[in-house]
Order: structure tokens, then sequence, then C-alpha cells
């Protein structure tokens, strides 16, 4: 099992107990992610992200960084606003840095990019000393990924992620790939990064919609694994979507030890971590028959969210008052719920059938049982599912 532990300012917060009275200073919060020979620390600090070669050091356990080449895979605006004040910090920590800036969004998320990426570095000779950090959202961090698991057959890897979604999604777990035609991270692998530095201060400067989403994975949590912290959230969800919350450091360090609780546990998805794809199954589709340019990825999961819930209830294992609860929660958080009209079932229908939980054509779902407990692994018949989605074109 993981633990979470706090420092600093405050040592008493609590990630999953009924109280929201957190006081004004910030904590340091650490998770650590058991693995076994591949367990690595979470931490979770306000303005970490400019003293990060430090960091790097002191938690790796490294003298210095002895020259090694730290390449630095970094989103165009994190780079404006952080990018000198990261290479700075790894110089004196040590390291010799190799920016490398990626335009963001799942569009790049391809063979292409990565393709890319191995020339820069082939072209700077590096070795396998190499350490790659990923320094922005969840594209960047699953594409770094990537490359740092193919390249040379693997290089050391951290994960800086700087959007709500990535800082309590994507940076943890080892789940890194790309897209490929019209499936979403089709090409893959599990790797695991040595280290995952989470600064909240960074997520002032995202745009509404961006913190939006990240917000509802952090709602997806709750709904599976974790009823107290469910209604946590959903008692402060506007302090959350606004980053006014006091709660917010919690909130995050919350949602990665319980992705990283599961994880533990089951950390090639042949069971109990398909929960986390809750709302993922019909979310995947909606970015991909949408091209991606519609739906942020946390808006597509707050509608597969929603489909979940009523295929639960079609199928008698949700009880409608949780759906109930989701919907309005997702609603006070200003999700668009509703199945868009213009979007076609049999579309979705077929999409399904193609997605990466699928076995010989029949899409397995995670459901709901109750407000806190998921199941995954049941296979849903299609009119069920066509029942279902036909229902939520009404919300």
């Amino acid at each position: 099992m993981t633990a979470a532990n706090t420092t600093e300012t405050n040592p008493s917060v609590e990630l999953a107990g009924a109280s929201l009275d957190v006081p004004e200073t910030y904590p340091e919060i650490e998770v650590r992610v058991e693995l076994e020979t591949r367990s690595y620390d979470i931490i979770v600090r306000r303005h970490i992200i400019r003293n990060l070669g430090a960091e790097i050091v002191n938690n790796l356990g490294l003298p210095d960084g002895q020259g090694r080449t730290a390449a630095v895979l970094i989103n165009p605006k994190v780079d404006h606003y952080y990018g000198q004040d990261i290479y700075n910090s790894l110089k004196d920590a040590g390291f010799t840095p190799l920016p490398i800036v990626l335009v963001a969004g799942e569009c790049y998320k391809t063979l292409q990019t990565a393709r890319r990426i191995y020339r820069t570095l082939y072209e700077k000779s590096v070795d396998r000393r190499t350490l790659i950090i990923a320094v922005g959202g969840g594209v960047i961090g699953d594409v770094a990924g990537f490359v740092a698991a193919t390249y040379q057959r693997g290089l050391d890897f951290i994960q800086v992620p700087t959007t709500l979604l990535a800082q309590v999604d994507s940076s943890v777990g080892g789940k890194v790939g790309v897209n490929f035609e019209h499936g979403k991270n089709l090409i893959g692998a599990f790797y695991q990064p040595k280290l995952v530095l989470i600064d909240p201060s960074t997520l002032n400067s995202l745009p509404h919609r961006e913190r939006r989403s990240g917000l509802a994975e952090i709602i997806k949590y709750g709904a599976i694994y974790d009823e107290g912290f469910y209604k946590n959230v959903d008692n402060d969800v506007i302090g959350l979507l606004r980053l006014t919350s006091t709660y917010l450091e919690s909130a995050i360090a919350r949602s990665c030890q319980i992705k990283a609780e599961v994880v533990a546990q089951d950390e090639r998805e042949n069971g109990l971590r398909a929960i986390l794809n809750f709302g993922h199954s019909v979310g995947h589709a909606l970015e991909s028959l949408t091209g991606y340019h519609v739906y942020r990825h946390g808006e597509a999961i707050a509608v597969g969210m929603v489909s979940a819930a009523l295929i639960g209830e079609e199928l008698g294992i949700t009880p409608p008052s949780v759906t109930s609860t989701l919907v309005d929660t997702l609603t006070k958080a200003r999700f668009p719920i509703g199945l868009d009209e213009r979007l076609y079932i049999n579309d979705i229908v077929s999409l399904l059938s193609l997605d990466k939980k699928a076995i010989a054509g029949n899409v397995r779902f995670v459901l709901l049982n109750a407000l806190g407990h998921a199941t995954p692994g049941h296979e849903v018949p299609e009119e069920i599912v066509r029942a279902a989605l036909q229902r939520q074109r009404g919300f």
C-alpha cells in the first residue's frame, strides 16, 4: 500500500477526512507508489518547479547531476513562464540541460513527434545516463515517457506535470504512449517514472476549461474508490475549479494516492486497475469522433461517466441515486453531460468495439455498484448501451 506524509507547515492535513479546514500556509505532501524495485515518490509542493535540479538530486539520492544530460521536453507556454528557472536550476545541480520544446495537443501525440525527439537525442549524442524530464500536460508526459521507454532501450524519466489533469492522472501509474490513426493510446508501454514533482502554483496560468478538465478526474477518483473524498470534493467543487480552495493540495494528493494504491495492486491493468477507466470508454469515443477538437479530455470523461452510470442503471447495477449524485456534482462544476444531438449513436457504438478494453469486439465497462465503489469488466449488450445513450440525449 502507499503512504501519504505531510511535512513542513502542516503535518496534520487529512487527505480523505471530512474536514476542509486547511490553513492558509501550504503543506508539502508526499505519496509513495509502491512497486518493488520500481517504487517512486510523488511530491506535491508549491513553487517546487523553480528549484527542479536540487529536488531531483535530493530525491534520487544523487551527489549531483554529474554532467548527465537532462533532456527537458516542455510545452512552449510553460517554457515561457518557467523555462529559464528550470534550466538554471539543472545547471546549478550539475546537469547539462537539453531543452526540447514541444507543441501540446492530442493531434501532436504521434509517432511523428516521437521520431522528431529521437532525432534530436541522436544528433546530440546522448547516452544511456540521460535523464528525460517531462514538463507540461498529459500529452507532453505521455510522449516523453514513451520516448524514455524506447530510446536506447530505456532512459530514466521524471514527470513534472503542470496541468491539473496531468497532476492527478497521467503523470502517475506509468502508462505512456502515443495515438495511432483513429485510436487513442494504441501504441505505448508501462514505464514508471523515477519521480513525480507536482507544483500546484503552475495551475494559475491554466485556462478555465483546462482546470475543469482535471477536476473531472478528481471527481472520478471519489466516485470509484472513496465516498468520503467524493463528498469533500463535492462540498468545495467551485473552490477547486477556481483554485481558491484551501483543499486543493490535499485533493491533488488524495487523487494521486488513490491511483497509486490501485496501481500498486495491479500495475499492468489485469484486473483492478481497470476501474481507473470509469467513463473513459464513451469519453474516448467522443474525443475520437470529434478529432480531439471539441472536448477537452475531462469534459469527454464527464459525459462518459454519466453514460456509464446510465448503463449501470439499465443493468440494475448502479442505483439511480448514485447517478443523480454524480450528475448533480458534474452539473455544479458546469460540465456538459448530455450527448450532443450531432453525434450519432451508431458511430459511438462502432468506436466502442475498437476500445482497448474490448475483447473480441465486446465492450467492457467499469460500473458503479455504489458511490465510492466500482467494478470493472462488465460486458454490456449493445442494446443496453444504445438505450443508455438515448436516455442521455435528454440531459
